[in-house]
């Protein structure tokens, strides 16, 4: 396949998805209840997966999980179809979640974050798969999802968002309202913290097999 071609087919890509966005947008509009069944389906796990890195309990996870898709359906028209709709999706999801440790006299998640936390971008030069990525082909995601929600809130929300959901930094950095040196940032700092971590299960992980 040539240059040529693959141009073409990104290009075919990108028409595709703002087709989608825009068909979406309009059904949102009228309020369509099957086209929501449909975006259910398509996006609970991922969307519940997420509330239950951010919160840590699955009560409170599957509470907002309910209200994010009543909000997507009360508030349809503000949805334009110029973004994608998973990262329109997760905002609401996400401000939820502040809000709700705001009633609770918690801390955002901006305020859970390092209190020396700076905005020097980080350029993560790791070559081939990253730590996490390694482990998401294993059979051992319980372990690292418990290893994610020891980290600093703001540096697993990346993490999620990047590896999980195979966002992109810009797209992260427009859903978090954070500046993109900051985004990276946080996606170095919290790929720092898990390399140990990581380290030491796959260490278990031999020792187990050797026993």
């Amino acid at each position: 396949m040539d240059a040529g071609s693959v141009s073409l087919t990104a290009a075919q890509a990108a028409s595709l998805n703002e087709s989608e966005n825009a068909a979406i947008a309009r059904g949102l509009k009228r309020q369509d209840t099957e086209l929501l069944d449909h975006l259910i389906e398509q996006y609970q796990h991922r969307l519940l997966r997420y509330l239950l890195f951010l919160t840590g309990r699955r009560e409170t996870a599957e509470d907002l999980f309910q209200e994010t898709w009543m909000r997507v359906l009360l508030r349809g028209a503000q949805y334009n179809g110029k973004a994608r709709f998973d990262t329109w999706l997760f905002t609401i999801a996400r401000n939820l979640v502040i809000d709700l440790s705001r009633k609770r006299t918690m801390a955002s998640l901006e305020e859970m974050s390092e209190q020396n936390e700076d905005d020097r971008p980080f350029e993560v030069a790791f070559e081939g798969p990253s730590p996490l990525e390694q482990f998401q082909s294993r059979e051992n995601s319980a372990e690292v999802g418990q290893i994610l929600l020891t980290l600093e809130p703001a540096h697993r929300e990346v993490l999620i968002l990047r590896f999980y959901e195979e966002m992109s930094l810009e797209d992260i950095s427009t859903m978090t309202r954070a500046p993109l040196s900051t985004v990276k940032s946080r996606l170095y700092r919290g790929l720092a913290s898990l390399r140990p971590e990581l380290a030491k299960l796959r260490s278990n992980r031999l020792m187990e097999a050797r026993g």
